[in-house]
């Protein structure tokens, strides 16, 4: 049985993942986000969970070296420290035309078969693994390769800003409910099955 591709993001309520560019950078990460104790320590669940993570090359950007570090940085929450292990210790795919080598348990893939590479990957994977990047997203929802999505809606309504997927899906894209979830901070998860995704 083949892997499945779980695109997980932290959303606004209308659907947005960035207000401005770069609000997602720093220790804090924009306003929006109602990121506590409780929800990171669930993140680090979920992350604990994945065979692997796919990610582009400005997630992978916003990861290392920060949880890297983070691992032994004791003026961080332990939530934060767990989180850095995990992430370094998991296998991992950078999608990138300008990388060819990346640390961390790393694997690099470019080009311009990259999907297909991708495909591939899943096919011959087992588990769930997670796709970081509203780019890389967007190509393989296009590619039918897209399983889940694992939202965590925060409560905020942006009005503009960068939303889920990078282009209008060109045809309603049917889900079914496999979980939901609220949190004490307003945070509700939504995690859903996408019809149609390639076998």
């Amino acid at each position: 049985m083949s892997a499945r591709f779980v695109y997980w993001m932290n959303v606004s309520l209308d659907l947005l993942i960035e207000r401005d560019r770069g609000d997602h950078s720093g220790l804090e990460g924009p306003d929006w986000l109602h990121i506590d104790g409780p929800l990171h320590r669930e993140f680090n669940d979920r992350a604990r969970a994945m065979t692997m993570f796919v990610e582009g090359r400005v997630v992978r950007d916003m990861m290392d070296p920060f949880w890297p570090d983070a691992r032994d940085d004791d003026s961080l929450p332990e939530w934060f420290r767990e989180f850095g292990h995990i992430w370094t210790d998991i296998p991992k795919v950078l999608v990138s035309r300008t990388r060819t080598t990346a640390e961390h348990h790393t694997r690099v893939i470019g080009g311009d078969d990259a999907i297909a590479q991708l495909a591939a990957l899943r096919r011959e994977s087992e588990g769930d693994i997670a796709v970081g990047g509203a780019t890389l997203a967007t190509q393989l929802l296009a590619a039918g390769l897209v399983d889940e999505l694992l939202l965590y809606t925060h409560p905020a309504v942006l009005g503009s800003g960068r939303p889920l997927f990078d282009e209008p899906v060109p045809e309603p894209l049917l889900l079914d409910l496999l979980e939901q979830r609220a949190f004490d901070n307003g945070v509700t998860l939504h995690r859903y099955a996408v019809r149609g995704a390639s076998a």
